[in-house]
């Protein structure tokens, strides 16, 4: 279906996308520059393992928790608005994160972080359906948009890595500042606000059920990750599921929901949501892994480690700018469904790493993931995002990046508690049986830990610990990879009714006609 010339975007809009890019990008230097300073920060704070957990992805819980809060009270409040003022919030707690005085201090910045995280992600996409209202135009536009993230994953690591090599872990999140001031000067100029004006009053009872609902599952899955599966790993998540519940019956009784529940009813649009949310919970605990063993394992700076994982992110930087493109002339499902098998040879590659002599296959494995993540994330996105009229564009964008932050996180803790399972298991023969308690406690709970404690530990020892840690990987890796190739076959299966980006099948995937705003 053809968009008018006048609603084609300009030069200004196109200008707009640029100044979007900037948060899009720090979310992605975030990720990265905490993942390679995690050495660092383990000498300096002595997080234990469960708390490592706690830092690397309460950020992305609670994004994903307060993300469809967030998402409508930028179409009821301005989206530019609140824009401007998670920027505000995002800046002053990556300060107070970069003093971070111990674990829990971090851990409490790192959430705070995750609440202004989750004004950004919604405006940034929400904004980019108001100012591209051509179907080409804004799939290419959030393409770019995918890719500004994977820019900011591949110069994260290498700004991340030479701050480290100078001064202390903290400066890592200092690199927000700059950006948000320039963001904070730059958005008033040459971005729109929009509000919708039909919109109704804020329900906080459905903002409290929507935390009620994702936190309890939060925490039940740290609990296992931590002490295994008893009792409240049941019962705590089948609270959140009650809440769950009640917040969908809710939302089906208001004029003006806190989540358009009508957005489900297309196909393509729940295909979309399941693609991202299984997809980033491979990334994202494999990233986890990878970065870990590059320092850890293979022994390499932050610095020398952010240089190697600079293809995996030129990998999904490609991906991101080229499926939009070639979805003009491919179905998107077959698109999607080739890079996730692609993806799936990445996973099988890592599969087959070893504690010595790995990094080319490791980088390889890593990269193949990274072109299947820049496809889902361009293509997946559009067909949420354009499924909404403008006025519920917050709402569908805050559901797209919450399945996507919530897929992260949720790869971090399962992978990640996977591998320690793991490692915990075989590092146990490799530990001396004279070490003193709390060193064998340290050794034994993660790689980071035996790490930290190195100047007390055998050379045999260490070679074990860094031997165990990468079993689990491997492990985590081909749990990781079957669930792709599934994941694959789903794709092309369900998705094979999308028609390509700009024509009617495309459009009947729930996408209205949209009139300028």
């Amino acid at each position: 279906m053809s968009t008018p010339i006048a609603h084609r975007a300009g030069p200004r809009q196109w200008a707009g996308l640029a100044i979007l890019a900037l948060p899009t990008m720090l979310l992605g230097l975030d990720v990265t520059v905490l993942y390679l300073a995690l050495p660092a920060l383990a000498a300096d704070l002595r997080p234990d393992g469960t708390e490592t957990l706690w830092i690397m992805d309460s950020y992305g819980f609670l994004i994903a928790g307060f993300l469809i809060s967030m998402g409508t009270l930028g179409d009821r409040i301005g989206r530019r608005r609140l824009l401007m003022i998670g920027a505000v919030a995002f800046g002053l707690v990556s300060i107070l994160a970069a003093y971070a005085t111990g674990p829990l201090m971090l851990i409490a910045a790192r959430a705070a972080l995750g609440v202004a995280g989750a004004t950004l992600m919604p405006s940034t996409l929400s904004l980019i359906s108001t100012m591209f209202l051509d179907a080409r135009q804004r799939a290419v536009a959030i393409g770019v948009w995918a890719t500004m993230f994977a820019l900011g994953m591949a110069a994260g690591p290498v700004v991340g890595g030479i701050l480290l090599d100078h001064f202390w872990w903290g400066s890592a999140f200092l690199v927000a500042v700059p950006i948000i001031v320039v963001l904070l000067v730059s958005g008033p100029l040459l971005l729109p606000e929009y509000r919708d004006p039909r919109a109704g009053r804020f329900d906080l009872l459905s903002g409290a059920l929507s935390l009620a609902a994702i936190l309890p599952v939060v925490y039940g899955v740290k609990h296992a990750a931590a002490d295994g599966f008893d009792l409240v790993t049941v019962v705590v998540p089948a609270i959140g599921i009650g809440f769950g519940v009640l917040f969908v019956r809710r939302q089906r009784t208001l004029a003006d929901p806190l989540l358009d529940l009508t957005l489900f009813t297309s196909r393509g649009v729940g295909a979309a949501l399941s693609v991202l949310l299984v997809g980033l919970m491979g990334v994202g605990g494999v990233m986890y892994l990878v970065t870990q063993y590059l320092q850890f394992v293979d022994g390499l700076s932050p610095f020398e480690a952010g240089l190697w994982m600079g293809p995996p992110a030129l990998a999904m930087f490609v991906a991101a700018i080229a499926a939009p493109l070639l979805a003009r002339r491919i179905r998107p499902g077959l698109i999607v469904a080739a890079t996730l098998a692609a993806a799936t040879v990445g996973y099988l590659l890592l599969t087959q790493v070893e504690a010595a002599g790995s990094r080319g296959l490791v980088v390889t494995g890593f990269a193949l993931v990274y072109l299947g993540l820049g496809a889902i994330a361009a293509l997946g996105t559009d067909l949420v995002v354009g499924s909404a009229p403008p006025a519920k564009s917050g709402s569908a964008a805050a559901m797209s990046e919450t399945v996507q932050e919530l897929g992260v996180a949720a790869g971090v803790a399962i992978l990640g508690s996977l591998t320690a399972v793991v490692y915990r298991d075989r590092v146990a023969d490799q530990l001396p049986s004279d070490l003193p308690a709390g060193v064998a406690a340290t050794a034994g709970d993660s790689l980071a830990g035996a790490v930290s404690v190195a100047g007390a530990l055998p050379e045999e020892a260490l070679q074990g610990a860094a031997a165990a840690f990468t079993a689990g990987m491997n492990t985590a890796a081909l749990v990781a990879g079957a669930a792709i190739l599934a994941l694959a076959i789903v794709s092309a299966t369900v998705l094979r009714h999308v028609g390509t980006i700009g024509s009617e099948g495309y459009e009947e995937t729930g996408q209205p006609e949209r009139a300028a705003s």
